[in-house]
C-alpha cells in the first residue's frame, strides 16, 4: 500500500498538457521539489525533468505525470496540485496540510 498521496486537480493537468506541448521534449513530466528557502524557511519548486530516477514518485491525472522526489514528498504528502487563474496573476498553487504558515505569494511555506 502507498502511504504517500498527491492530487493533481483537472485544471493543473490540463495546464500541465499546454506546456508540454510548448515544450522540445515531448516525454517531459512536470517535477515539484521542496527547497529550503524562501520567506517561510521552505519553497516549492516546479521544473520539467525527462530524467525520472527510480526512487521518485509519479502521481497521475488524465494522463499527466507529475514527478515528486521521496525527500520533498515527506513535506507536501497529502497536498493538491491546481491551477489557479485570477485577474492579476496564473500559476500552479499546491495546497498543503502539512504547513504551519504560507507566505504572501503562495510559494514557500513552513512546517
Amino acid at each position: 500500500m502507498n502511504k504517500n498521496n498527491f492530487t493533481i486537480t483537472d485544471n493543473a493537468a490540463k495546464r500541465i498538457v499546454k506546456l508540454i506541448e510548448d515544450e522540445d521534449d515531448q516525454n517531459v513530466k512536470l517535477r515539484i521539489s521542496v527547497l529550503g528557502g524562501g520567506c517561510s524557511g521552505f519553497q516549492y519548486n516546479f521544473d520539467f525533468d525527462a530524467k525520472v530516477d527510480d526512487s521518485d514518485l509519479l502521481f497521475e491525472k488524465n494522463g499527466v505525470e507529475v514527478v515528486i522526489d521521496e525527500t520533498s514528498i515527506e513535506f507536501i504528502n497529502g497536498s493538491q496540485l491546481d491551477y489557479v487563474e485570477t485577474l492579476g496573476s496564473a500559476a500552479f498553487a499546491i495546497t498543503n496540510p502539512n504547513a504551519t504558515a504560507n507566505c504572501g505569494c503562495g510559494n514557500s511555506f513552513s512546517v
